[in-house]
């Protein structure tokens, strides 16, 4: 038997080893008939693997199976139907710079929840794409191949057969089977994959560079900076917009446009530079529109465990104070665990000590590292993908601590939003870089202080700010096309931040301007390569690669159709703050995103549907509205007439009630 994993190649210790191809002769495992027990005496399998190796076995025997005459196959296992045809390659669907590169007939799909399914496989340079041989009533699977965290290949060998497997590992929390028989005539599906699959690893590049579809909106135009810092009413005498970092030369992974203290001199700035880890200076997130109380976001200072101190950064965090007249006081909220902060200090990190900063008040939000969170994601796909176990449902979500981690962030924000509403006092938030939990605070801070982020395009205006502009390291924590699976750096973190968006939305079902589709939309594309809007970790390197003339914006595609996305029972809480439970009793787990491939968790009608279909009955009902009022002023008859044609069913247009019920 093989097994040979694409992005990481397993070792003999099991442990990857990037980039290294298997070159090691197969190893075969003989069978005969249903006699699977065989398998256990591979060398220190893993149950996983075990039962892998037994679904291929299974699906060897199945395509033998089905290969004899109707009457003497199994009732579980008929053949195909006479006059089946094979799906054409021009029967996948591409978007304009999509090619097919390979196609693979007689594939069997292992689907966990119907078991065999065979048809065909189609890799382009875009996606995968498998479709049954079932034409009445087809099954397809679509994986947008930014989506595949890595490719594993294993060979068993059956009847004097060999037959190929393929498991496809995704980020976004499913792992799709394959098997089928090697053949020198069929095209060896998994290379192609890999290659394209992996495309900066491959000298390649990454597919959003050749997607040229036009849409009638530039979603590039949605975030303008000055025009966001001007609806905030700055600049102000205490505050300037400063383009200092123009050329990316004080902060390289800060945007050319930050907003600091008036007051600061060019000199004092450069040694608060030299004294912020990855010179990330504190700079304004957020002012309140009344008290002036602000939002600030930094890395930590460098004090080291000699306790380093620097004059101009105290002034400057005083200057932060002074500037909100409403408070005496500057609060800091250290998103880390206050035990990592004090390693972090003996390694030349730390945080603002209170005895040198006056009029400071430091609080840690005891918020784990991005390496526990992704080890928490990874245990929650292991309970909800590809079985769920019914008996052990909350315990098993619960070891996760996924919910734990979301109650935590949410917890934080609250305090820093109430701290600005309800005490009126500046806060400061940083982590360790001040780009992973620091954003994930100060975005959820504001979408619970400013009511215009809740909007369609204010919420697309915060990412753009607080995430790609601010310096989420995106490439980093997602791996664009990169195939070292393995890379420590990879961490759910933007996960995470929508999670809570989706909790809050829960909450408050019509504060948000927004549906689930919008924030689930966002989150494939996150993965999938499609758009330049989540490529790369800087603003700096994007404007380097060209990003917003060579590819297309996920805002052009998602404001070409705004009704898909809307949510029809938004109310505009203008000035509104919104504050959510943040306890675990009232968190729930995200099924519709994390368990949406599970077919007997699915709703029966997608939600996003019924909410369509609800904004145009809510249309309907307007016009017909609008029509009655205008018929009541020309006569009685008229609106008795109409108000009897109204009350009867009608099938002309629009949409059933009963469907919406």
């Amino acid at each position: 038997m093989e097994k040979q994993l694409f992005g990481g190649v397993a070792g003999g210790d099991g442990t990857a080893q990037p980039g290294v191809p298997n070159r090691n002769k197969p190893r075969t495992l003989a069978t005969s008939g249903s006699k699977q027990d065989s398998v256990e005496t591979l060398d220190s399998p893993t149950g996983s693997h075990v039962e892998w190796c037994k679904q291929l076995i299974a699906a060897t025997i199945s395509s033998q199976i089905s290969s004899v005459p109707a009457d003497t196959a199994s009732g579980d296992c008929k053949p195909p139907r006479d006059g089946t045809k094979q799906v054409q390659t021009d029967e996948v669907p591409l978007v304009p710079g999509e090619t097919i590169k390979a196609v693979a007939k007689d594939v069997m799909y292992i689907c966990p929840f119907t078991g065999l399914v065979t048809g065909t496989l189609t890799s382009t340079n875009y996606k995968l794409y498998f479709i049954s041989l079932e034409r009445d009533t087809p099954f397809i699977l679509d994986v947008n191949l930014g989506a595949i965290s890595r490719l594993e290949s294993i060979s068993v060998q059956s009847h004097g057969e060999n037959t190929r497997g393929m498991e496809i590992v995704c980020k976004d929390m499913r792992s799709p089977r394959f098997a089928y028989k090697e053949d020198a005539s069929q095209p060896e599906i998994v290379e192609v994959l890999a290659k394209h699959t992996f495309p900066l690893s491959n000298d390649l590049p990454l597919f959003a560079f050749l997607y040229k579809e036009e849409f009638p909106v530039d979603g590039w135009k949605v975030y303008d900076p000055m025009a966001e810092y001007k609806r905030q009413g700055l600049p102000n005498e205490s505050w300037t917009i400063s383009k200092m970092n123009s050329s990316y030369e004080l902060c390289d992974t800060y945007p050319a446009l930050v907003v600091i203290p008036t007051s600061i001199e060019d000199d004092d700035l450069k040694r608060v530079v030299a004294f912020r880890a990855r010179h990330r200076i504190p700079v304004l997130s957020w002012i309140h529109p009344e008290s002036q109380a602000t939002i600030v976001r930094s890395s930590q200072p460098l004090v080291g465990p000699s306790d380093r101190r620097c004059k101009e950064d105290e002034r400057y965090l005083q200057t932060i104070m002074d500037a909100n007249a409403q408070s005496h006081k500057l609060t800091i909220f250290d998103a880390r665990q206050s035990s990592v902060a004090d390693n972090n200090k003996a390694k030349d990190g730390g945080y603002e000590s209170e005895s040198f900063y006056p009029n400071v008040e430091l609080n840690f939000l005891e918020i784990p590292n991005i390496h526990v969170m992704r080890e928490s994601l990874r245990k929650l796909k292991e309970v909800v993908y590809p079985s769920i176990d019914e008996a052990r449902w909350h315990s098993a979500v619960d070891q996760t601590h996924w919910l734990e981690f979301i109650r935590l962030l949410l917890a934080g924000a609250v305090r820093i939003a109430d701290k600005l509403e309800s005490g009126k006092t500046s806060v400061m938030v940083h982590c360790s870089d001040g780009w992973d939990r620091t954003t994930q605070l100060t975005s959820l801070a504001m979408l619970m202080l400013d009511s215009h982020y809740r909007t369609l395009r204010g919420f697309q205006v915060l990412l753009e700010k607080e995430w790609i502009s601010f310096g989420h390291k995106f490439a980093a924590r997602v791996g664009h096309g990169d195939e070292n699976h393995a890379n420590s750096e990879r961490s759910p973190l933007f996960i995470q931040f929508i999670d809570c968006v989706w909790q809050m939305n829960r909450q408050f079902p019509a504060a948000f301007e927004f549906n689930e589709l919008f924030l689930i939309t966002i989150l494939d594309h996150l993965y999938s390569c499609l758009f330049g809007t989540f490529l790369y970790d800087s603003e700096q390197e994007r404007v380097a690669k060209e990003v917003q003339t060579k590819t297309v914006s996920l805002w052009s595609y998602i404001n070409s159709q705004p009704e898909d996305f809307t949510n029809p029972f938004y109310v505009d809480y203008e000035h509104q703050v919104l504050y959510p439970l943040a306890s675990v009793r009232h968190l729930e787990l995200w099924t519709g995103y994390y368990v949406r491939w599970n077919p007997r968790m699915r709703p029966q009608m997608p939600v996003h549907q019924n909410l369509k279909e609800l904004l145009f009955l809510r249309a309907e009902l307007q016009r017909k509205v609008e029509e009655l009022e205008r018929e009541a002023s020309s006569s009685r008859g008229s609106l008795s007439s109409s108000s009897e044609h109204t009350s009867s069913p009608s099938h002309s247009g629009g949409t059933p009630l009963h469907t919406i019920v």
